[in-house]
């Protein structure tokens, strides 16, 4: 991953965080500082633009889940979209796309 990349929209407090390349052990501490920073200077839900996503291992999965968990207790929630087919799998077998809001 060359690093999560995240900006803000103006509608409401609407984060996107643009994820691209790869999440797994090598970039999750990266990633879960980026998504850290963005639970903190918005109001609103979070949306994850993983359109750039090529892989997640479940180190990542980790990542996600405790940002998840963050928000839910802010009664907020995270948008995973654009998830690519590999990516998608992953969530379906783990079950996590039943906790997570996956959008096309």
């Amino acid at each position: 991953m060359s690093g999560a990349e995240y900006c803000y929209q103006n509608d409401g407090g609407r984060c996107v965080v643009k994820v691209k390349g790869e999440i797994d052990i090598y970039t999750a501490a990266e990633f879960k500082k980026q998504i850290n920073a963005a639970i903190e200077e918005v109001t609103g839900d979070l949306h994850i633009d993983c359109s750039e996503l090529q892989y997640m291992d479940s180190t990542g999965l980790g990542v996600l889940i405790g940002a998840l968990k963050r928000m839910k207790e802010q009664g907020r929630n995270i948008y995973l979209e654009n998830l690519r087919p590999n990516v998608r799998k992953l969530f379906a077998i783990t079950g996590l796309d039943k906790i997570f809001i996956l959008e096309v």
